[in-house]
């Protein structure tokens, strides 16, 4: 039995990212391990038949004992577990599990799974510039495994990686996202007979674009004051950048959206509205908000960041704007509003989108041939 251990920042993003991978590994034979910081997903993991191991991941960031601690408890995981082949997902734990399989010179197959390097690589301040140069000095070291693919969800972050860390060809692979299941979000036609209404869903930090969001319906209301937009998620307390619950509070008094707080009906809400808004400037992979909705066969509005604009067809599947632009938003939504037959258009046309790049079962599939294909490489 080949053992597969992942590591991952946190038990939830786990389960919403990642879980049928580790499902299908499980039905083809594999040990699966997960090791990642527990909130209250432990025992579920357990019951489907995975081993659990605990890391002290800091999401928010910790000091750098903390931090050096966290890659001793990686490397102790790796000299225990003795895995086959290794996944790490997300910025963290790639860097930490590298330089761990590094220290301990293990020539195990390393899965890193780059699912948006952050803005420390687009940013041009100084604080940023440097924040660059240290951390392309860790994506050397930890990316520099003899057996090794590196999943990139879009041509972005696979350019920039690639230059600093001289990746080859064979090295690196282009998966658009986590994937969809295309029977659970599936596509229902639009309800043209009501007001249009606008959603958002996302963890609601300050970078996933919360505030344009809120700054361009306020706009569109000024003229369509029918236009419901609704705001789904929670704030992140854990990200000093959260949107804070207060100022949710204050938007709803204000009449600028309704807020649905959490919610585990993602695509009924979707279905139930006409426009999918996603105006990130965040490190994104590909967001799965956005392949949720293109399955859901939902015009898309988001911004031209790396990621985002890998989820849509310009102008086919939805539209772009700029960054921090709220004014852009604000017309880009007015014009879906207008034109219900291409609003309508572009929805038909994000389903196919969906159904051709991020079906999960296709996702899955790639996950489980590159573990086939590094294990040969061993063999």
């Amino acid at each position: 039995m080949k053992r597969l251990l992942f590591f991952v920042n946190v038990d939830w993003f786990f389960i919403s990212h990642r879980l049928p991978i580790a499902e299908k590994a499980l039905c083809e034979g594999y040990e699966v391990i997960i090791a990642c910081r527990f909130t209250i997903h432990k025992a579920e993991l357990e019951s489907m038949g995975f081993k659990v191991i605990h890391v002290s991941f800091n999401r928010s960031g910790g000091g750098i004992t903390s931090e050096v601690k966290t890659v001793r408890e990686i490397k102790q995981i790796l000299e225990k577990v003795k895995p086959d082949v290794v996944h790490a997902i997300t910025i963290k734990p790639v860097l930490y599990t590298g330089l761990a399989l590094k220290a301990i010179s293990a020539n195990v197959p390393f899965v890193a799974a780059i699912s948006g390097l952050g803005y420390v690589f687009t940013a041009n301040t100084l604080r940023a510039k440097v924040t660059k140069v240290i951390a392309s000095v860790f994506y050397k070291v930890a990316l520099s495994q003899k057996i090794k693919i590196v999943i990139f969800q879009n041509t972005s972050d696979e350019a920039i990686l690639t230059e600093v860390t001289k990746l080859k060809i064979a090295d690196k692979v282009l998966i658009k996202g986590s994937g969809a299941d295309l029977s659970v979000y599936d596509f229902k036609p639009e309800n043209v007979g009501q007001s249009p209404k606008v959603v958002m869903a996302c963890r609601l930090l300050k970078e996933k674009g919360v505030y344009q969001f809120i700054e361009a319906a306020r706009i569109v209301k000024a003229t369509y004051p029918n236009i419901e937009f609704l705001l789904v998620g929670t704030p992140d307390l854990e990200n000093p950048n959260t949107v804070k619950q207060a100022e949710i509070d204050n938007w709803v008094k204000e009449g600028i959206v309704n807020y649905l707080g959490h919610r585990n009906d993602i695509p009924d809400v979707f279905s139930s509205s006409n426009i999918v808004c996603l105006p990130s400037f965040y490190g994104e992979g590909v967001p799965k908000v956005l392949i949720e909705a293109a399955a859901c066969g939902r015009a898309i509005v988001t911004t031209d960041n790396p990621g985002c604009r890998d989820a849509v067809i310009e102008g086919k599947t939805g539209l772009t704007v700029p960054v921090r632009d709220s004014s852009k938003l604000a017309e880009a939504i007015t014009q879906l509003i207008e034109n219900t037959n291409v609003r309508l258009n572009m929805g038909q046309q994000a389903r196919k989108f969906a159904e051709q790049e991020f079906d999960v079962n296709s996702v899955v599939d790639k996950h489980l041939e590159i573990y086939s294909s590094l294990l040969a490489r061993i063999d």
